[in-house]
């Protein structure tokens, strides 16, 4: 899980659903209620899971890190075949946008033609 959250587009996509989602708080008197009662039920609900899944997670620890080995290694392979993944979902989009801009404009050379 920390390999994928230091993915530059994994960590820059969450900081711009984090800085929206405190926007959209801010923003809006009610849904920041919604927002703030939504929160104190996910933390009551991960502090009660947490106590009772920690037996079941000393008995699978072996299990767990074997596959958090494996799991890594497929995310290293994924990275080296995948080089978007290294870039922050800023410089995508504007990749993304200026490459359409590049086709439609070769369409429209095209078309005039």
């Amino acid at each position: 899980v920390k390999q994928v959250a230091n993915l530059t587009l994994v960590s820059s996509a969450c900081g711009v659903v984090s800085t929206a989602y405190a926007s959209t708080k801010e923003s809006h008197p009610y849904l920041r209620s919604v927002c703030d009662a939504a929160e104190k039920g996910v933390k009551s609900v991960s502090e009660a899971t947490a106590s009772c899944v920690q037996p079941v997670l000393a008995t699978l620890e072996p299990h767990v890190v074997a596959a958090s080995e494996y799991a890594s290694k497929g995310l290293d392979k994924l990275g080296e075949k995948l080089p978007i993944l290294q870039k922050p979902m800023e410089q995508i989009i504007s990749d993304t946008k200026e490459l359409v801009s590049s086709r439609v404009a070769d369409v429209k050379d095209a078309l005039s033609s």
